[in-house]
């Protein structure tokens, strides 16, 4: 071989090597999880902090400045369940929580808008294989299955729940090591392994994949940790989760604990805690978190709601 046929061989080699590493370099920039841009991000701290109007009116600004982006569509209905959830909550039996509700006119824009990201998050991935699409696709059908939930459409919630199922393992095939599909499969598996022995036997009539409880539990420890869309959802998913399945209120105390040090406007949050506090008989900590939540201002809807629930509330 002679000096010019080296020296192209070397050429050759080295391009072969920079584009093996740009490959694998944009394999791991693919697997590195969620990126939540700012102004999706503020959109959640505003929901989070307890205001979902301001949180919604940030999510559609990011889908204006990014209409192709399943992402926004997700938070603002993010939002409006927020809001849903928080004027379904009850005091019964001393706990304070959602219980089965009727339709509501203003449910079909929560359905279109999830609608709306799931044919975003497709268009998408019939372009190419995305991890993040995956996960948005089947976040917008987990977001389906709350709102059947809440209806008590439970054979819709279970079709909803397996289609986000399928999403997320989809996503976790691209990117492994996703906290927030892992924490979404978490819940998927924790709530399925609770169902009652009747419900369980249903499952297996209808087709519903079977879930574990611990391996469920684990799954949304690493989204509390890891995840970047889903770390608050989880906190208090799991929170009520230990509380109205397991009764393992000081559990549950602790991980609902982070969400008021983080978030100390956000009734919901406070009056969780506090529920808590009463249920293990700590009726002076109770109190505080009860009239933290009459002194928070300005005032809305769930805010005001939440004063209702605090003046009505009368422990076992």
């Amino acid at each position: 071989m002679n000096f010019m046929s080296k020296t192209r061989l070397r050429v050759v080699i080295t391009a072969v090597a920079l584009a093996t590493l740009a490959v694998l370099s944009a394999r791991r920039t693919r697997a590195a999880g969620l990126d939540i841009p700012q102004g999706a991000q503020k959109a959640l701290d505003a929901i989070y902090s307890g205001d979902a109007q301001q949180g919604a009116g940030l999510a559609r600004s990011f889908e204006q400045s990014q209409p192709e982006n399943p992402l926004g569509y997700l938070i603002e209905d993010e939002a409006l369940w927020w809001e849903r959830y928080c004027e379904a909550c009850e005091v019964k039996w001393g706990i304070v929580e959602t219980w089965e509700h009727d339709k509501r006119l203003s449910d079909e824009a929560y359905f279109a808008l999830a609608d709306k990201a799931i044919a975003l998050a497709q268009a998408q991935l019939a372009k190419y294989d995305s991890a993040d699409m995956h996960f948005y696709a089947g976040m917008a059908d987990a977001l389906k299955v709350r709102m059947y939930g809440l209806r008590g459409e439970n054979r819709a919630a279970a079709r909803a729940g397996v289609a986000a199922r399928s999403e997320m393992i989809e996503a976790l095939k691209l990117d492994p090591h996703m906290a927030d599909a892992t924490a979404a499969m978490g819940i998927y598996n924790y709530y399925v392994d609770t169902l009652s022995p009747m419900l369980k036997f249903l499952r297996f009539l209808i087709g519903i994949p079977g879930g574990d409880k611990q391996e469920g539990i684990r799954q949304m420890e690493i989204g509390m940790a890891d995840g970047k869309l889903l770390a608050v959802d989880v906190r208090f998913i799991l929170a009520g989760a230990l509380r109205r399945y397991d009764r393992q209120y000081q559990e549950a105390i602790s991980v609902a604990q982070p969400l008021v040090a983080q978030y100390p406007r956000n009734p919901v949050f406070l009056l969780l805690v506090g529920n808590l506090n009463m249920e293990l008989g700590r009726n002076v900590d109770a109190q505080q978190y009860f009239r933290a939540v009459e002194q928070i201002s300005p005032d809305s809807p769930c805010v005001a709601h939440s004063r209702e629930l605090v003046r009505s509330y009368s422990p076992r």
